[in-house]
């Protein structure tokens, strides 16, 4: 299982402690939530953000936008050296043109789907995209409770992957934790997004190592 860590439920008041104690784990990548109070009800950090984090993070960074119109910045997200950028399906008119622009770019495309987006609906493009990311909570918060109809959804996800012959990876963000995390790796996720679980911690690297070895 490969872990990537969600910084909208880290120290603000010391990114730095935060991103060192990511560089020293087990970590496979860092999850950044970027929210512009439109897609989703809430603000959280931009680029000047993202792009302090990225020159001091060791970890690939999993750049997730949560915002109207994704495909403007692009380019900027590339600037910041992300690995993956991804892209709600339901913040996309073009959605098809929005993955190939990221290739174009040099990332790993991926394409979100919120809990109430059936994942039929991305039938035409799976062979198309890297990652697809479950949300299992509404999108906005942090340490919200797990939907449980997110696993049959993985499920369906991970059918759909394997008829296709896409290579696609399954991420899933949002409550996660050590019960749900171990039913996403039944279910065939192949990342887990964790925010509080990990930085609300006594042992957060310890957190992180568990959740690796579901």
């Amino acid at each position: 299982m490969k872990v990537s860590p969600s910084l909208l439920a880290a120290n603000f008041a010391d990114l730095a402690s935060d991103i060192e104690m990511i560089n020293s784990s087990e970590a496979d990548y860092l999850h950044m939530d970027i929210m512009d109070g439109v897609f989703v009800p809430n603000i959280s950090f931009g680029f000047p953000v993202l792009e302090a984090v990225a020159r001091i993070c060791k970890k690939p960074l999993d750049v997730h936008l949560m915002i109207v119109e994704p495909e403007k910045w692009i380019g900027r997200v590339r600037d910041t050296g992300a690995r993956i950028m991804n892209v709600h399906q339901e913040a996309c008119l073009h959605l098809d043109s929005t993955v190939r622009h990221i290739h174009e770019a040099g990332m790993l495309a991926g394409v979100t789907v919120n809990p109430a987006t059936p994942v039929m609906l991305l039938k035409d493009i799976i062979t198309e995209v890297d990652l697809v990311l479950v949300m299992s909570v509404n999108p906005g918060f942090g340490n919200q409770k797990f939907i449980m109809n997110s696993l049959k959804k993985v499920m369906e996800l991970k059918k759909m992957i394997h008829e296709s012959g896409s290579n696609a990876m399954i991420e899933v963000d949002g409550g996660v934790k050590e019960e749900t995390g171990r039913l996403l790796a039944q279910a065939g996720a192949d990342i887990l997004v964790a925010g509080s679980y990990v930085f609300g911690a006594n042992d957060p690297k310890g957190r992180i190592t568990l959740l690796k070895n579901l």
